[in-house]
């Protein structure tokens, strides 16, 4: 198991810390001595997820706040309820996300769900954060991505999948763009000379309530396909499938612009290492592209 670096005196924002991938992240560092806040749309179920924390970690330093990607004034309430309250993070961990909506659904703004709040959602947030976060020190912003990044297409003519809505198509589109979006934070941050790491991982076929939660939506029961059954795929459990992100997050050897997945068997499993950029992201322009259309929909911008 990875081991996170300690990181006392840090503080993390955690989106999705409730469940998943994004409760072990947040055990797992705050274990190693950071504060965290875990952001989660329900509160409820947020702390229920803090006090399992504090029962593995009782010295834990927690802080459960509400955050609806789906609802870009959510965003908006959540960073400014963060400076309200004189919290500065040091490390923005977008791991939060919904997958294989089975039927074409939409955000509180009207965005396509998964387009909303897989992609618009988190690039608000970090441009509404990242003025607090350049004042911190070593400061992070981390981005979940997905191997599904591979199969994934930008479709400018249609992001919000109006003419024509596939579940896992629509998914994959989101997961390239976070990962072009977290290539792109990284460019300027080289470009600017900013102190800040924009960093990028997936989690390789990790077993989650994220292949069930979304193909949920909508029905009595998930409709099973190969996203959300696995099929024949190689899984893994959470302790190992969060490491990538764990390791784009805290660890001192993490690099600027790296992504970060699994190492083993069709590189969705095993331990963690830096992998290769898929073709479908290559290419600044495309990246530079989507940024631009995401500032104008979502009405956030660099500082």
């Amino acid at each position: 198991m990875y081991d996170v670096p300690d990181q006392q005196g840090r503080t993390f924002v955690v989106t999705g810390a409730n469940s998943g991938l994004g409760k072990e992240a947040a055990a797992r560092l705050a274990g190693a001595g950071a504060h965290v806040v875990m952001a989660v749309r329900t509160v409820a179920k947020g702390e229920a997820a803090r006090d399992e924390i504090t029962r593995r970690h009782p010295d834990a330093s927690l802080d459960v706040r509400a955050l609806d990607l789906a609802d870009l004034g959510s965003v908006r309430a959540f960073v400014a309820g963060l400076e309200r309250d004189g919290v500065r993070p040091n490390v923005l961990v977008n791991n939060a996300g919904v997958m294989a909506v089975p039927s074409r659904m939409t955000t509180v703004d009207g965005f396509e769900l998964q387009w909303g709040t897989n992609v618009l959602g988190p690039f608000a947030l970090t441009n509404l954060l990242l003025p607090t976060l350049l004042t911190a020190d070593t400061a992070r912003v981390v981005t979940m991505s997905s191997a599904t990044a591979s199969f994934g297409r930008i479709d400018f003519a249609d992001l919000d999948s109006t003419r024509r809505y596939t579940p896992s198509q629509a998914y994959a589109q989101s997961k390239l763009a976070n990962l072009l979006l977290g290539l792109r934070l990284a460019e300027v941050a080289t470009q600017r000379g900013w102190s800040l790491l924009s960093t990028i991982a997936h989690p390789g076929y990790t077993n989650t309530n994220l292949q069930t939660a979304g193909a949920s939506l909508g029905r009595s029961a998930p409709k099973r396909t190969l996203l959300t059954s696995g099929g024949f795929l190689p899984t893994q459990e959470v302790e190992q499938g969060s490491e990538p992100l764990l390791f784009a997050a805290a660890d001192p050897d993490a690099v600027n612009g790296a992504y970060y997945g699994p190492d083993g068997r069709f590189g969705l499993v095993g331990p963690t290492t830096r992998v290769a950029i898929p073709r479908s992201a290559r290419g600044a322009s495309l990246a530079r592209s989507l940024w631009a259309v995401a500032e104008d929909l979502t009405g956030t911008s660099l500082p």
